[in-house]
Formats: C-alpha cells, structure tokens, sequence
C-alpha cells in the first residue's frame, strides 16, 4: 500500500541500532501531531493526549511497539489464513494470538483470523502506546478499525462514515470513559476486505478493537437477500491469495427497491442483536441504500 507523506518519512527505529524487522517501515508526524506509522499494507494514525514529554515517550513506545509487527503476521501467514476449527488455534505472536481470540466466538462458522487483523494490530500497539505513561487518551486508527484508551472521565468523539465511495461524516459518536467500548471497526462492500453482504457499512462498537473488528465482519456478511440484483464471484477468482478461497463474494449490487434493502438490513441487524445478547459487541450501525439500523449501544 502506497501511501502520501505530509514530511519525510525516517527510518521506524532510528540510528546504527535499528531492527531488521523494521526495514521499510515508516514514521512521520502529520501537521496536527498525530503519529503516522506504516509498513507494507498496515498504515496507522496515533494519536495521544497529554503532557508533551509523555506524548513523545508514548509515540516512542508504539513505533517500538509496531516496528516487528508486520514480520511476526507473514511468519503466521498460513495459519493466519486457515478457517478456525473446533480447537483453538495455537499461535506464537501476541497480534496473532489476538486476532484468533477474537475470531473464536464464530468457530462454528466459516471465518479466518485474517477477520481481525485490523483490529488486533491497533489494540497492539495501542497497550504500547499508553503503557507506563500518564495520559488523558489514545487512539490508535487502522483504516478505520479503531483501538481507543480513556483516563476517567474523559470522552472520544469520531465520526461515522456510511458511504466509502461518497465519504462524509453521517454522524458523530461519542465514548466515555463510563462506556464499556474501546474497539470500533467498519466492514462492508467496497471496504479493504471482500464482504459476504451488501452492506454500505456496518460499524461495531465492542470492548476491544480485535473483537469489534471480527464482529463488524460477520454482521457485514450477513446484510443481504436473495436477489437477482446482486452478482457475485469466488473470492479467489479476483485475489489469488485470499484467506476465503471460493466463497462468493459481492462485487456488484443493483437494487432500487426500499423494502429489499431493508429486508436485507433487518437480517443483519438480527445477527447484531444476536451478538449484543452473547456479551460480544456492544452496539452497531448498519447502512445501506440510505438506511439505517441501531442496535445496541450508539453513543454516549
């Protein structure tokens, strides 16, 4: 993934010193302050709020935190990208380990850890960013799949984006430190990964960034209808190397009718209340067609 650098990237871990884990990755400090770190597909936005010295240490502490991170997810790749079965898998690397905890409650189905890695990446090195250092929050952002820590009484506003290929905010959201959620991630049609759905968007919110990745995934998937207006293919037959092999994925949607859009709404907002009663999100947002539904928690 190639990205625009706002100043001179440098070397991840400067000086004679520096890693080989970390060779071509990136950091850069964007104009607002914020911490841009990057290094093959994963491309985070940090930032954190406090005294300047415990900012500078903090955003230290996750380049450290993230240089490795990319090296330890290829050497895992395979199992990485093996539906979970009926044991847990067995993994080395804490992302990976992560990512497999979080995908677990949906072993019955057919999901990959690669589900969370997004948000299992962000909660990573979100716990460097804020370890050891007195701050008021963080939030570490992977494309969009979002780790967040709060002091007490402090409180994030983000934005919620219902339409990649048009993006504006359709509506703020506010976490408290009072609110149990500390992960928010997005999936859908037309994001970074294929989705089994039809969904512009569905954000999740849940107790961590790994979980609420998984679960904005799965209810993604389920946002769709029979209908004729909707083409799909196998996954692998447009990426060769995807963890979904042949299962048919959507690549176009052309629906005019309201009531099937919202027929389709309705099947995932059942599989958003299902995991809210399970204890595994907290609350979601699904769009399509310029509908929404509201499961759960929303905002504080």
């Amino acid at each position: 993934m190639r990205i625009e650098r706002t100043q001179p990237a440098v070397s991840l871990l400067p000086g004679a010193g520096a890693s080989a884990e970390a060779a071509g990755a990136f950091r850069a400090r964007l104009p607002d302050g914020r911490l841009h770190l990057q290094h093959g597909p994963i491309d985070l936005v940090i930032a954190a709020d406090g005294a300047r010295e415990e900012v500078e240490q903090s955003y230290l502490q996750a380049a450290r935190r993230f240089a490795p991170v990319l090296g330890e997810l290829v050497a895992e790749l395979p199992a990485l990208k093996r539906p979970i079965g009926r044991e847990m898998p067995n993994m080395s690397g804490a992302v990976a380990h992560r990512m497999a905890e979080a995908v677990w409650p949906y072993h019955d189905r057919f999901i990959t850890p690669m589900a969370a890695v997004a948000g299992a990446v962000a909660e990573h090195v979100l716990a460097g960013l804020v370890a050891k250092r007195t701050l008021r929050r963080a939030y570490v952002n992977n494309g969009g799949d979002i780790a967040i820590w709060l002091a007490p009484d402090e409180a994030l506003t983000l934005g919620v984006v219902s339409r990649l290929a048009a993006p504006r905010v359709d509506r703020r959201v506010t976490v408290s430190a009072a609110s149990p959620v500390r992960g928010v991630a997005t999936s859908g049609r037309g994001g970074r990964s294929f989705s089994l759905g039809i969904a512009d968007a569905v954000t999740v919110f849940a107790a961590n960034g790994p979980a609420a990745d998984a679960a904005a995934t799965m209810v993604a998937n389920a946002v769709t209808v029979e209908h004729p207006g909707i083409r799909r293919a196998p996954a692998d037959s447009i990426q060769a190397d995807t963890d979904l092999g042949a299962l048919p994925v959507t690549v176009a949607v052309t629906i005019d009718d309201p009531a099937v859009l919202s027929a389709a709404l309705d099947a995932g907002a059942r599989e958003a209340e299902r995991l809210l009663a399970a204890g595994t999100i907290c609350g979601a947002l699904l769009f399509l067609g310029g509908q929404c539904r509201a499961v759960g928690w929303s905002g504080d």
